[in-house]
């Protein structure tokens, strides 16, 4: 409940420091990459229920699906690799954590694809609401494999305290600042979830 009630004051104020710039960073998406402005994609969040996700788009959009994906980074725009290397594409969540759907500090949403191949204790990562930054985003980030990545988000659930969110908070600004472990192409070191699971799954042994 005290947790709820510190998302819902901080994206408050959040959202009226960051709103001038939001509204900067919106023109220039318009005026660069043409609509939509805003990114949307379905992600599973407390105990598993979709929501749709809010970020700046950073990319140009694929006519043919008329959609952009997270892996399509061949198709960041200069002015959406600005915004991935300071992290401002992500300010629109805050409109999740008011809506309840995110918290500040949770592990990150991740695919609706990705859930039957999670392991038993992964999956708890879903007893907690996801976060715009959690554990494995200040340890590592998109650097990590995905064993480790979701050992940490199960790690934070686990060890979960005001105390680690203010850490987790504190270092994550220390990482925008210094733009630390940003990959503008998961793919470079991270193929997607359910690709790589099911390839371990049918590899021979």
């Amino acid at each position: 409940m005290l947790k709820r009630l510190l998302d819902v004051v901080a994206a408050s104020v959040g959202l009226m420091v960051s709103g001038p710039i939001m509204i900067v960073v919106a023109i220039m998406i318009r005026a660069t990459m043409g609509s939509p402005v805003l990114f949307r994609q379905r992600r599973p969040g407390l105990d598993g229920r979709i929501f749709t996700v809010l970020k700046f788009r950073t990319m140009s959009v694929d006519r043919d699906r008329e959609r952009q994906s997270q892996f399509d980074a061949h198709r960041v725009t200069p002015l959406g690799r600005i915004l991935r290397h300071t992290s401002l594409d992500e300010l629109p969540q805050l409109f999740n954590v008011l809506r309840g759907d995110m918290s500040l500090v949770g592990p990150r949403p991740l695919l609706p694809e990705y859930l039957p191949y999670y392991s038993n204790r992964e999956l708890l990562r879903h007893t907690v609401r996801p976060g715009i930054t959690g554990w494995a985003q200040v340890n590592g980030r998109n650097r990590l494999s995905w064993d480790d990545r979701l050992a940490l988000d199960v790690w934070y659930v686990e060890h979960r305290s005001m105390l680690l969110d203010l850490r987790i908070l504190y270092l994550t600004a220390i990482r925008v600042l210094q733009r630390r472990d940003i990959e503008l192409d998961p793919q470079v070191s991270l193929m997607p979830l359910d690709q790589e699971r099911s390839h371990s799954a049918t590899a021979p042994r």
